[in-house]
C-alpha cells in the first residue's frame, strides 16, 4: 500500500517576516530623514546617523519601505522584493563609487549627485544589496502532507448491496403483477357442474360413488 505525499509551504514565511520588517525601517528611516531636510526643498541635505540625505533620498527610502510591505504579503513575492533590492542598491553601490571618486570612471558624471550620497551610504546600499540577496534565495519553510490512498470497497457490502437491488427489482416486478388495469373488467365465474363437484382433487377422476349417490337423491 502507498501513500501519497504532498509538499506544501507552511503558513507564514520567514522571508515575509524579514520584508515586512525591512519595509517598516525603510519608512522610518525615510521619516526621519524628512524631519531633517524638510520637503519642500530638494537642493538641501542633512545628516542621518551618519549617513548624507536630502529630500529625493528620503523620498525613495519611504516609496521602497511601503512596497515591501506590500509584497511581504505573499512568499512569492517577498522574494522578488529580496531580488528588486539586490538590483537597485547594487546599481546605487556602484554609482556611489563613482560618485566618491573610489571608480574613475563615471558615464552619468553629467547626473550629478541628485541622492547627496556619501561614502557611509556607498557601504549601507552595498549591505543593502546583500540582504535583498539573502532575502530573493531563502528557502521556504514546507510541510509534508501524506494523505491516505483510497482503500477498496470490502466484498461483503459488495455482495449486500447487490443483494438488496435484486430484491429491489424482485418487489417491483410484483408490484408491478399486482397492479390491475381498471379498463378491463374481470370475468365472471363459470358455474360449477355436478361432475366438477364430485371430481377428487387428489386424482383429478370422478367419483362414481358419489355421482350415483347424488342421482340417487
Amino acid at each position: 500500500m502507498t501513500h501519497r505525499v504532498t509538499v506544501k509551504v507552511a503558513g507564514l514565511q520567514p522571508v515575509q517576516v524579514l520584508a515586512g520588517l525591512a519595509g517598516i525601517a525603510f519608512i522610518v528611516f525615510g521619516v526621519v530623514g524628512f524631519t531633517r531636510t524638510g520637503i519642500g526643498d530638494w537642493t538641501t541635505h542633512s545628516f542621518v546617523l551618519g549617513f548624507s540625505v536630502n529630500a529625493l533620498h528620503n523620498l525613495v527610502h519611504v516609496v521602497v519601505g511601503a512596497l515591501g510591505l506590500v509584497m511581504a504579503l505573499g512568499s512569492g513575492l517577498a522574494r522578488l522584493y529580496g531580488w528588486l533590492l539586490f538590483a537597485g542598491y547594487g546599481a546605487l553601490f556602484v554609482w556611489g563609487l563613482m560618485i566618491t571618486g573610489i571608480v574613475a570612471q563615471n558615464p552619468v558624471s553629467e547626473a550629478g549627485n541628485p541622492l547627496a550620497l556619501n561614502t557611509n551610504d556607498n557601504w549601507l546600499h552595498l549591505g543593502l544589496a546583500l540582504f535583498g540577496l539573502l532575502l530573493a534565495v531563502m528557502p521556504a519553510r514546507r510541510k509534508l502532507i501524506e494523505e491516505e490512498p483510497d482503500l477498496p470497497e470490502p466484498r461483503e457490502a459488495h455482495d449486500d448491496r447487490a443483494h438488496d437491488d435484486v430484491r429491489h427489482d424482485h418487489v417491483g416486478d410484483d408490484r408491478r403483477i399486482e397492479q390491475v388495469d381498471p379498463a378491463v373488467t374481470p370475468r365472471a365465474q363459470e358455474p360449477i357442474t355436478k361432475e366438477q363437484a364430485v371430481v377428487d382433487p387428489k386424482t383429478d377422476r370422478v367419483d362414481r360413488d358419489k355421482i350415483s349417490d347424488r342421482i340417487k337423491h
